[in-house]
């Protein structure tokens, strides 16, 4: 037998399969997803690789595969695999480690095992032995009692409980009245959560409209594509609760993908009290070996929901029978690391394949998912009203320009502190956005200009008061704060922009007696630190949270009527074609956390451009306005969903060298120019320098298909012949960030 084996390598040029022969004696272990260790080349040690196919003949005098990995990958993610690598532009050994469980590769996490202990007598027998005084020793008969009540208790709580010590359970078990038993323990995230159980909740007409039409797709068991377009409250994980129980029902399993780590422990809740403990869920916050655990009862078919972020799409579910995308417009869908595949996209061929409903679910849409809806492509479900009848909240907007002008230099408006008083007084809570970390943005000399930067990045270092340190976001490098300019030697040293920690610190000069939390990716580095934040906010009824967007999507907090947006325009200066999209959305998102019980709720929007359409449109909170004048400016200047974008970017340590493998790529894609494709000049990225990188690229538009995957496939080949350099080319196709 003949095996083609694909090595675990991101040397392009060993993307393809290589034949082994498969020992006769392992034959019966060897299938299509087996891991496998093989000689390869000149190299001392086992190269890893995946069998992929069987063959006959070969036309090459053959090694023989040295040794078989536990576990297989199914069939099934095989060729999810092997189409990713084409689509995606990467090596397939890239893709296959998508599909092995968390900590598998170089066998970095172990089952956990544990000693259990079981009655090896019938419990009669031992009281008869207890009677006759066959055991006399009180620690012997209080050990038996406590395994009578407690039968499988691991060995650890049976010597506390009963207070014995080793010598007396060994005592036991040679005497045969018990076994010990080396079993799993499985590593639960939920073990000491503590959840009130809750009923399904009737739904509203519109509810049940939508709801309805995703059961005939699940009963007809066919594919279909759903957008749940609803406002922010409007009960879309109702209508996604419902719609997993009519699943269960039916023997089959849900899986549920949510953006943000910190939406995770919510959802988690609302699916806890609703269907126990038969949900599994993955993210990248629980510990390596819980996630290993969690992936494991998925395979088992223990787990009946599976809920998680961007990469638990690759869960080893069987038998499923509905995906869902809550907040479907999330970047975080997306990833930016090799092998750049888009979630989205993996779920619409998992759920073909399964024939299965897909249901994408948003207050503000993707515009490419929107327009395909608009288009008849995907089914559009619309919820147009609050599920519990309460009013979306009142949004003012204030002109940072006048606050300027009236002296007014603090990072909070006049009407935004006048509110917040009368939320204090009232005892109700508000939440203030800030889309930046840190204290200040950045730091300059007044005296000659000169600003802070990264030693590895061409980007300016951000200061973080806690740890009077200065830091880069980028690469994490991080040094001392400076008070004398290095270059001209001045004291006249200046902190410009703002970032939480900064905004937290004039709330607590401004309003000295509210208690105030904050939440952004410093104070959510420790386990759990999310769910603890969320839960001390609405538990402890703290006053104010002050938060990047990790605030921003999912939360519901009953008690919060004023949400506060200090900086609206930070997300339209990103050099971004979607720069307003993402406004709209990040400031519809945050203002939907508002007024969701039966209390009224306030939005105060700041910005310097209040006449910019995404934040007039964000104030009305109107989507489909915003849509049409949107998808106008992306039809005149030929952007998606009128073309796709696909970025190539290469990066190395020498500047030269990244220039001229810029130029030859260019070259080739201009030789083997498709029709129709508009292909850039080879230019510096908007960050020319990350991690002590080089950085360039070329942008091509285009309409995304078969024909030009195999004309960038044929580019990429040519180039990989005939340049052997340390230069690393990436292919972005419809790039989460353009940066």
């Amino acid at each position: 037998m003949i095996a083609e084996v694909i090595i675990d390598s991101n040397v392009k040029t060993l993307n393809k399969t290589f034949d082994y022969l498969v020992p006769h004696e392992l034959e019966k272990d060897a299938k299509v997803g087996t891991r496998v260790f093989v000689p390869f080349g000149s190299l001392k040690n086992l190269k890893e690789g995946y069998i992929v196919g069987f063959k006959e003949k070969s036309e090459y005098d053959l090694k023989e595969i040295a040794k078989f990995e536990k576990g297989i990958i199914p069939k099934s993610r095989v060729e999810l695999a092997l189409l990713m690598a084409r689509r995606y532009f990467c090596n397939v050994s890239d893709c296959m480690k998508l599909m092995l469980p968390p900590g598998a590769i170089h066998n970095r996490v172990k089952e956990k095992v544990g000693q259990f202990i079981y009655l090896k007598k019938d419990i009669e027998d031992i009281e008869e032995d207890i009677a006759e005084k066959v055991i006399k020793s009180p620690k012997q008969i209080r050990c038996l009692q406590m395994l009578y009540e407690n039968e499988g208790i691991h060995i650890l709580d049976l010597e506390a409980l009963a207070d014995v010590d080793r010598v007396v359970v060994k005592t036991l078990e040679k005497k045969e009245y018990i076994e010990i038993v080396e079993q799993r323990i499985e590593r639960n995230p939920f073990e000491f959560k503590e959840v009130e159980r809750d009923q399904k909740r009737k739904l509203t007409y519109e509810q049940q409209v939508a709801y309805d039409t995703v059961v005939k797709s699940i009963d007809e068991k066919r594919f279909e594509q759903f957008l749940l377009y609803g406002v922010t409250g409007s009960g879309k994980t109702e209508i996604y609760l419902q719609l997993i129980e009519r699943v269960l029902e039916q023997g089959k399993k849900a899986m549920m993908l949510v953006p943000e780590i910190s939406l995770t422990p919510q959802m988690v809740d609302r699916f806890l009290a609703r269907f126990g403990d038969c949900i599994s869920v993955l993210h990248s916050k629980l510990s390596i070996g819980e996630r290993f655990d969690q992936w494991e009862k998925i395979k088992e078919g223990k787990a009946k929901i599976i809920i998680g972020a961007r990469s638990s799409i690759f869960a080893p579910v069987e038998n499923l029978g509905i995906i869902l995308i809550d907040e479907e417009h999330d970047t975080s869908y997306k990833s930016d690391m090799t092998p750049r595949y888009n979630a989205k996209d993996i779920a619409f061929y998992l759920a073909k394949q399964n024939k299965v409903p897909l249901v994408l679910g948003s207050a503000t849409p993707d515009i490419n998912t929107f327009s395909k809806a608009k288009q008849g492509k995907i089914t559009l479900l619309t919820l147009k009203h609050r599920a519990n009848n309460s009013n979306l909240p009142t949004v003012h907007i204030v002109d940072l320009r006048n606050e300027l002008a009236s002296g007014n230099k603090s990072m909070i408006s006049n009407l935004l502190h006048k509110k917040i008083e009368e939320n204090l007084k009232n005892k109700k809570q508000t939440i203030l956005f800030l889309n930046r970390r840190g204290y200040s943005t950045f730091v300059m000399c007044r005296n000659c200009g000169f600003t802070a930067k990264c030693n590895n990045c061409n980007v300016t270092l951000t200061y973080h008061k806690d740890e009077n340190k200065l830091k880069c976001h980028l690469c994490g490098f991080e040094t001392h704060n400076i008070t004398q300019c290095p270059v001209c030697k001045s004291k006249n040293v200046r902190y410009f922009g703002s970032g939480t920690q900064k905004l937290e610190d004039e709330i607590k000069k401004l309003f000295p007696t509210a208690s105030t939390i904050r939440m952004d990716i410093d104070t959510v580095t420790k386990k759990n630190s999310h769910e603890m934040i969320l839960n001390k906010f609405k538990d402890e009824n703290i006053d104010i949270l002050i938060g990047t967007q990790m605030v921003v999507k999912g939360h519901h907090f009953p008690n919060v009527t004023l949400v506060g947006v200090i900086a609206a325009d930070s997300s339209l200066s990103i050099e971004d074609y979607r720069a307003s999209e993402r406004t709209f959305q990040i400031l519809t998102q945050v203002a939907g956390r508002a007024g969701r019980e039966n209390l009224p709720g306030e939005v105060i929007i700041q910005t310097y451009n209040p006449d910019h359409f995404s934040i007039e449109y964000a104030k009305e909170q109107n989507y489909d306005l915003f849509y049409k004048a949107e998808i106008s400016l992306r039809q005149r200047l030929k952007y998606p969903p009128f073309c796709d974008i696909i970025l190539i970017g290469l990066s190395g340590k020498d500047e030269k060298n990244v220039k001229k493998a810029s130029e030859k790529l260019e070259y080739l894609l201009l030789k083997q120019k498709a029709t129709n494709m508009y292909i850039s000049r080879a230019i510096p990225s908007p960050i020319n320098k990350i991690k002590n990188r080089f950085r360039f690229r070329i942008i091509l538009k285009c309409n995304f298909n078969n024909s030009v995957i195999n004309n960038i496939n044929a580019v990429l080949e040519e180039y990989y012949k005939r340049n052997k350099n340390n230069v690393s080319i990436f292919v972005d196709v419809n790039p989460g960030n353009m940066m």
